[in-house]
């Protein structure tokens, strides 16, 4: 019964998407507002269709109805209940099905909130997503069906991936990157739709710059997530390997990064409409990149899923966003000409523009990295092997350039600036950035970059925090709206800079914590057997026994220690290795002292209850906590650029934002 109503349910969305997008693209392309009333029907549709299905799916995982393929493939009545829950996106169908879900949320809530906005603009943006969503309904349709039927019923299952079983950060790392990665569709269709009408004026950059932000959130914290679980749960020790599949979800959040730079630029020179448009559409069609690496089975990797059908689908999916894209910015891209230029080398715009170079590079390094193992294997059948120095060697200058940018560019002038008055500018962050590094030395801190990183920390830190304390200034001369519309407009973008910074401070929490924790890392191992100490940059473990239990889901062994900190504080710590009946290898969980200064990170990698000792694997990782840390900075920035405010849109809604015709397009009233 269940598996019939999914997979019904599942065939309406199908119905639903195709219906919606044929009617918004066929409509929006001939310019008539008639369809917009059904466009909108068939998004309440898709969307109700894909959370009723993935709301069938948790009550046959909840019920255990193993007659349900997809439940007898990740469900088990020994399985707590929270775990059963989140099993939905434990394994392959499940994580396509919950991401059609959030896929119908994205599109119904971009619809409401613009859903008065002009229809013909709406159209086309919606119809482009639908399209999108055609796809994903057609792979949990096929090749990814969750609901195919078991004959004969199995009394039990195997329960999900261990991995997502042990630790807390597997319930909510999964749904945020997916709402990171979905979310690039919002943006995708609104940019398309643009090119489609030859319009890219404020009335579409607005909703386009918001929904990036909104997605590029999410995409940061699965990110940060993930490294924390990586952290927390493999007791590797450490939080970032270049695997590919971090890669995918590192590359859309790079286009993504640089594309909200370079809109600043479009908004305020009106230049790099073509560069903007084009980093928008790669960050979506990198997000398919992603996911065909994650989902396809094709790199080994403990974040992907095994091999599955799915692949070739995707591959074609792929190849036809590339040739709309690139088919798109040929017929549109000689339409996007700049109406401003670049007046100076040492201008705000400039240094954007150096920024958005720096980040392609990285993007492109990372890119070819991961794919060129991929790539040589089929084309040569030699399997190669790129490993972390190679990464390291454009992404660490690549970052300490990105640390660099940011201090520059808030201090430079849009247009031409005055020299004297730039040396006044940089002269304190530039002093305090010189006494960060010189303080560092002296302590005995060592290594080029990591010292240049801390002094590079301080000086865009003085500078950010002096543009946030700087008082809001009203340029009338930019404007010919009106002193209520100037000073709204100004207000507004005074707010989404406010918000910015407060990102950047995160930004440069990150990059710190990476350089320090990367660098000055402390590491020990050994074996000990009961009464033994092991002894590391002033701390004192002695093994004491070991101990073991068992949990509804899982038994487990761990080591007990009696560790002294290098201030003489006492305290006990428990490596544990957990057992899965899924999984034939114990699944670590490191213990993990914290503290703002630095972690003590312990592993247990074996034991012997025989000869009554057990392996250990320890690290001292200074300040790597700051980079969780810095997850309320980026949300209460993006929050605060987000954040509506009512007196800025009831003065915008009065003036002409335009649609600025790429080539003789009618102009369009919209809300910014």
């Amino acid at each position: 019964m269940n598996g019939s109503l999914g997979y019904g349910l599942v065939l309406g969305g199908l119905a639903f998407a195709t219906f919606g997008a044929l009617v918004g693209l066929v409509a929006g392309m001939r310019r008539s507002e008639a369809g917009f009333p059904w466009v909108m029907r068939a998004v309440w549709g898709f969307a109700g269709c894909m959370t009723a299905a993935n709301a069938v799916m948790v009550y046959a995982l909840v019920t255990h109805d193993f007659s349900v393929k997809y439940v007898a493939q990740v469900g088990s009545r020994d399985t707590p209940l929270l775990y059963t829950v989140v099993s939905l996106w434990s394994a392959l169908e499940g994580s396509i099905l919950f991401w059609g879900f959030i896929m119908g949320a994205y599109i119904a809530a971009f619809a409401w909130v613009h859903r008065r906005e002009h229809a013909r603009y709406m159209q086309l943006a919606l119809g482009t997503m639908l399209a999108v969503g055609v796809f994903f309904a057609f792979l949990i349709a096929g090749p990814a069906n969750p609901w195919g039927a078991m004959s004969p019923v199995p009394a039990d299952g195997p329960g999900p991936n261990p991995l997502l079983q042990n630790h807390i950060l597997m319930i909510i790392h999964p749904p945020f990157l997916y709402l990171g990665y979905v979310g690039m569709t919002v943006p995708f269709g609104v940019a398309v739709a643009g090119l489609l009408r030859g319009e890219i004026g404020e009335a579409w950059m607005a909703p386009l710059r918001r929904w990036t932000l909104v997605a590029w959130l999410f995409l940061s914290i699965g990110i940060i997530l993930g490294a924390w679980w990586a952290y927390a749960v493999l007791g590797w020790g450490g939080y970032w390997a270049w695997d590919p599949v971090e890669n995918a979800s590192f590359l859309p959040w790079l286009t993504a990064t640089a594309f909200m730079h370079s809109t600043m630029v479009q908004e305020r020179k009106r230049m790099l409409k073509l560069w903007t448009l084009s980093l928008a559409l790669a960050s979506f069609v990198l997000t398919i990149l992603g996911t065909f690496m994650t989902r396809s089975g094709i790199f080994n990797s403990v974040h992907s899923f095994t091999q599955s059908d799915i692949g070739p689908t995707f591959l074609v999916f792929l190849g036809v966003l590339l040739v709309v894209s690139i088919a798109l910015l040929a017929v549109r891209g000689p339409l996007l000409v700049p109406e401003g230029r670049l007046s100076s080398m040492m201008s705000r715009e400039a240094s954007i523009l150096v920024n958005n170079l720096v980040f392609v590079a990285i993007t492109f390094t990372v890119l070819l990295g991961t794919l060129y193992p991929l790539v040589s294997e089929a084309v040569r059948g030699v399997r190669v092997s790129v490993g972390e120095p190679y990464f390291n060697k454009m992404a660490v200058p690549g970052g300490i350039a990105v640390l660099f940018l940011m201090g520059v560019g808030p201090v430079l002038p849009w247009g031409t600036p005055d020299k004297a008055t730039l040396r006044r500018q940089f002269l304190i962050p530039a002093a305090v950035g010189l006494v960060v590094t010189a303080v560092c030395f002296a302590v005995g801190l060592r290594g080029f970059y990591p010292l240049l990183t801390f002094g590079l920390a301080g000086f865009v830190t003085v500078i950010t925090l002096r543009e946030l304390v700087a008082p809001v200034r009203v340029r009338m001369s930019e404007r010919k709206e009106g002193l209520f519309t100037a000073v709204a407009m100004s207000a507004t973008k005074a707010q989404r800079r406010f918000g910015g910074y407060v990102v950047h401070l995160g930004i440069v929490l990150i990059i710190v914590a990476v350089a320090a924790s990367s660098s000055y890392v402390k590491h020990t191992s050994g074996t000990l057997k009961k009464g033994q100490t092991l002894e590391l940059n002033g701390y004192k473990m002695t093994y004491q026994g070991l101990m073991s239990g068992e949990e509804p889901h899982r038994t487990f062994v761990a080591a007990r220690l009696d560790v002294t900190t290098p201030g003489g504080k006492a305290a006990e710590m428990k490596p544990r290795l957990n057992y899965y009946e899924r999984s034939t290898d114990p699944i670590g969980t490191p213990a993990v002292r914290e503290t703002a200064g630095e972690d003590l990170y312990i592993s247990l990698m074996a034991f012997s209850e025989q000869a009554g000792n057990a392996s250990f694997n320890v690290w001292v990782f200074p300040m790597v906590g700051w980079i969780w840390w810095s997850i309320p900075l980026l949300v209460l920035g993006t929050l605060i650029a987000l954040w509506p405010r009512r007196k800025a849109a009831v003065a915008l809604s009065g003036a002409q934002v335009g649609a600025s015709p790429l080539a003789g397009g009618d102009a369009e009233r919209g809300a910014a």
